[in-house]
């Protein structure tokens, strides 16, 4: 069974920055497209950023600019890098694993979901 767990939410003022942290479990992480979603009280849940196996990325409009995801495959683990964060940011954070397929927009593809880390940025 794959495991993941999120850390590095907390409670920011808007334009700082925050790097969430995804720790998978198992030794196939590196097979894996692995994603982060986000879900804002009474909203549903919403794509932020996706990154394949070879690292290639795509992430929502919404963060373009500001976000990035990356990987460091050696830990197992996946990065959402936060900056110029706005109040419309604030939501908890879901990370997920695919592990057939490529980066994808779609919540339904992945097989794998954390618990979630909450992000709160205040103006």
């Amino acid at each position: 069974q794959v495991q993941l767990e999120e850390s590095g939410g907390g409670s920011v003022q808007a334009g700082d920055s925050l790097r969430l942290s995804c720790a998978v479990s198992g030794r196939t992480f590196s097979s894996y497209a692995m994603g982060w979603f986000r879900q804002a009280p009474g909203k549903e849940r919403e794509f932020v950023a996706s990154i394949n196996r070879a690292g290639g990325t795509i992430c929502a409009d919404s963060v373009k600019g500001r976000f990035t995801i990356s990987r460091d495959n050696a830990k197992n683990t996946v990065y959402l890098q936060m900056n110029s964060l706005k109040p419309e940011d604030t939501a908890v954070y879901y990370c997920a694993a695919r592990p057939t397929g490529g980066a994808s927009r779609s919540h339904y593809d992945y097989a794998y979901w954390g618990k979630g880390t909450q992000v709160t940025v205040s103006s």
